[in-house]
């Protein structure tokens, strides 16, 4: 098992979920919490994938998912602000 790429999994995505907290509005709205649900669910799926314990093909479906999902909370929010 390769530690390197786990760490740097690690760092990239508690980098990510900081990031969040620092650029993030007061409170939980819609959107800070499917963007923090969203960027879990990628790091325990890319988590999983480094270890090994889930296929390409799955994977390939999760991300496709979250980009769909991200998409419609993008489309939404413009729909929103005008």
């Amino acid at each position: 098992m390769d530690y390197g790429v786990l760490a740097a999994i690690v760092v990239i995505f508690g980098g990510s979920i900081i990031g969040i907290f620092k650029t993030k509005t007061q409170g939980f709205g819609r959107y800070t919490t499917s963007v923090l649900v969203l960027t879990l669910i990628l790091f325990v799926a890319v988590l999983c994938f480094a270890l090994g314990k889930v296929e390409w093909a799955p994977m390939a479906n999760l991300l496709f998912a979250i980009a769909g999902f991200a998409g419609g909370l993008i489309t939404a929010k413009t729909a929103n602000a005008d």
